[in-house]
């Protein structure tokens, strides 16, 4: 028998068994289905009349601007509680579950009922107190009115106060200035009697007599007193002329200036009292019109205590304090009767509070009959919501006992599945694990040695001859493809081989056009010092010559021997410094091209390195114009590899040059190295050309890359400078660029690198 059927041997028995189980437990769920609805329909209709309770609580303690939201909410739940009893009659299992749902129902009905007549009583008791916030409302309009009046008067008085003060001002000051003026008289008087020869103090005192009546006389201008203010100075100009015609004796005049003073001061005296009596009666009214007013404040506070204090008691259906709130405003009504305020608006007033604790006596019977509901209705909730309770328990129970039968028949019927497919699989899985394990022992000596022959169950009709065979195709297979990988590696190999050639020419091609180029620049460079010495030594030598022909026939001035010396120490100067300019070049490009041939390890001062370096280069940067500045700390060295240093530099610069600006564009680089970590330097090379594309930064180190092919570049010099950083001088380099704000290299370098000498072949970047 093959495999498959034995399989499905093994499948087959447990599976007849379990169908089995399943109608049985289909059954039996079906029914504890149906109960669990049920007492999810029971749960529901718990929940909602809990719900619908809560809303009719939240509906009695709300204001009545707010009602309208609970009573909607109570409807939606009470509705919803009683479609779920209509829906539970359907899953009653007996007639004690069907009485319990009937009476529930009805119990809900008769809820909805009382709640109904509740909110009728509770919109008449919400009318009355709308009535009495009228009439509060009303009191306090009538109060402001009253109070506006006494606001009026006791502005009059205020009026009044200030004219009486004015007036009591000008009298004080006058009476004041007319006992100076007196005093005044007198003290002329005094002084012609005693000493009339003293005619510098009379005129002090007659000066200062004059100036008192002036201010007098402004005085009563001012108070409305214009004849007496002007009659005063012509008094006081016949006194003066008087008194001093007769020495100081009395006159006339003085007599008159005497008695018009008396009569001045006497009657701004009596003015002045009668002007303080007229300012204290004015103070008392002023004193009683703020009492009024205070009292008139204080009953309009008090009423809006009370319309407060009422619509609490009204919303609490608190008759107690109804009851107190209502012997308040009794003591209320009798003060405002006691007010002397306008008679008419006082009228108003006591009316309004009548009417105010009409209305408040006629919700007494109304709030006792809202308590009354509301108890009612406590007590219906309470016996439908253990109702509730109990139907929900109900349901539940008998789901619960089905759940039980259905639980011990599928143990039951599990149990027998089980032993039944144990005993069937292991007969069934010796006659499969036998052949495998042949088979599998037979593999493993074909993984040791693949040529040792055959499967032997090859044979066999079932599932295990169908893999015996096909392992015998795949062991076949495999030793033919291994021997076709083992050529094809050998030949991956070899062209592995020639491609690194290949690389290490093109790279060495790369660096010797590199040194060609710059021995193309020195040998251009050398020749303007060679040229400039070459002729002065030919001009000093016919000199020489022609001063030696003079010396030989004795005609020789001195003036033409001192111009000979002198032409000799120019030329001999300009020879020095030209040969000294060439001998400085052949020596800065013999150290750069050994360094870069040699690929040998030293140490070196870095500034004066660079700048050796950066005078090779002279001939190519002056050819284009640019500029390179070096910024590195004197005194600062380094144990490296100077050759492949000097090739990174020469490449970042030959790469600006050609690739960072247009033709006849004059760029300017910066190559700035500062100290980093302990043991550590960063090398910035940084241009102001055109910028690198954001596409093209990942593959900027990459080989043979380069956008300037038409211009015969190779795309090497930068996978160079990559190499060398990152293998022979154990560094790092990373690039900041942005399109036409010029490009940065930034290199970390260690001062001094590890013992290992510099590779030859570069890894790709």
């Amino acid at each position: 028998m093959r495999i498959g059927p034995k399989i499905l041997l093994v499948g087959a028995i447990p599976i007849a068994i379990a169908a089995v189980i399943a109608v049985a437990a289909w059954m039996l769920l079906g029914q504890a289905d149906r109960a669990r609805q049920g007492a999810v329909l029971a749960g529901a209709f718990y929940r909602n009349l809990s719900l619908a309770v809560a809303a009719r609580d939240d509906y009695v303690k709300a204001r009545p601007d707010e009602r309208i939201k609970h009573l909607s909410e109570f409807a939606s739940f009470a509705q919803q509680a009683q479609n779920d009893m209509n829906a539970l009659i359907s899953f009653a299992g007996d007639r004690a579950q069907q009485s319990k749902i009937d009476e529930s129902r009805d119990a809900l009905s008769l809820f909805m009922r009382r709640m109904a007549e509740y909110v009728q009583a509770t919109d008449r008791n919400d009318l009355a107190a709308a009535s009495m916030a009228e009439r509060a409302a009303s009191l306090i309009a009538l109060t402001d009115q009253a109070r506006a009046r006494q606001h009026a008067s006791n502005q009059d008085i205020m009026a009044s106060l200030t004219d009486r003060d004015r007036k009591v001002r000008f009298a004080r000051e006058i009476v004041d200035k007319a006992q100076e003026l007196i005093t005044g008289i007198d003290a002329v008087e005094l002084h012609f009697a005693r000493a009339p020869q003293d005619q510098k103090t009379g005129d002090y005192q007659l000066t200062r007599l004059m100036q008192i009546a002036n201010e007098l006389s402004k005085l009563l201008k001012e108070a409305g007193r214009t004849n007496s203010a002007e009659e005063l100075p012509a008094l006081v100009a016949s006194y003066d002329a008087a008194i001093r015609a007769s020495g100081g004796k009395p006159t006339e005049a003085s007599k008159k200036l005497t008695d018009w003073s008396d009569r001045l001061l006497k009657v701004h005296s009596s003015e002045r009292r009668k002007l303080h009596d007229e300012v204290a009666e004015l103070l008392t009214y002023s004193v009683q019109a703020n009492e009024i007013d205070q009292a008139t404040q204080n009953i309009a506070i008090e009423t809006l205590k009370l319309g407060q204090s009422t619509t609490k008691a009204l919303t609490d259906r608190d008759q107690d304090e109804t009851n107190r709130i209502l012997q308040q405003s009794n003591n209320l009504s009798r003060r405002v009767a006691s007010l002397p305020i306008s008679p008419l608006i006082q009228s108003e007033m006591v009316d309004a509070i009548d009417q105010w604790r009409n209305a408040l006596s006629g919700t007494e019977d109304a709030l006792s009959t809202q308590n009354q509901m509301i108890s009612d209705m406590d007590r219906s909730a309470t016996s439908l919501l253990d109702r509730a309770r109990d139907l929900n328990d109900d349901f539940t129970r008998f789901a619960n006992s089905i759940s039980d039968w259905v639980r011990s028949i599928l143990i039951a019927g599990a149990a027998i599945g089980v032993l039944a497919g144990a005993i069937l699989a292991i007969v069934v899985a010796r006659s499969i694990t036998q052949p495998l394990g042949s088979l599998k022992t037979r593999m493993m000596e074909l993984a040791n040695d693949p040529f040792a022959g055959p499967v032997a169950e090859g044979d066999r009709r079932d599932e295990l001859g169908e893999m015996a065979r096909a392992a015998n195709f795949f062991v076949t297979e495999i030793g033919r493809r291994e021997h076709a990988l083992r050529r094809a590696k050998e030949r991956a190999d070899t062209a592995l081989a020639d491609l690194r050639q290949t690389q290490d020419d093109l790279i060495q091609y790369e660096k010797l056009a590199s040194l060609g180029q710059l021995v193309a620049g020195v040998a251009h460079e050398i020749n303007t010092p060679v040229g400039i010495a070459l002729t002065t030594a030919t001009s000093m030598s016919s000199e020489a010559k022609e001063f030696g022909d003079a010396a030989a026939s004795g005609r020789l001035l001195r003036s033409e021997f001192e111009r000979f010396v002198a032409r000799i120490k120019e030329g001999t100067q300009l020879l020095q410094t030209n040969l000294n300019r060439a001998a400085e070049l052949v020596y800065s490009f013999k150290q750069v091209a050994v360094d870069q041939t040699s690929g040998e390890r030293r140490t070196f001062p870095l500034d004066s390195w660079l700048n050796e370096l950066l005078t090779s280069l002279g001939p190519v940067l002056r050819k284009t114009g640019h500029e390179v500045k070096i910024e590195c700390r004197e005194g600062l060295t380094m144990d490296t590899y100077p050759g492949a240093l000097a090739q990174v530099v020469t490449n970042l610069v030959m790469n600006a040059v050609s690739h960072a600006y247009d033709e006849d564009q004059a760029g300017h680089m910066v190559l700035r190295v500062e100290e980093q970590r302990s043991g550590w330097l960063r090398m910035t090379f940084k241009d102001d050309g055109r910028g690198i594309p954001p596409e093209n930064h990942e593959r900027i180190f990459e080989p043979f890359f380069t956008t300037g092919r038409a211009h015969g570049s190779t795309g090497l010099g930068l996978h160079i400078v990559y190499n060398l950083v990152t293998n022979s001088l154990q560094g790092r380099i990373d690039l900041e660029s942005d399109v036409g704000k010029g490009t940065t290299f930034i290199i970390d370098l260690p001062k001094s690198v590890a013992d290992a000498a510099p590779q030859k072949h570069f890894a790709t970047a």
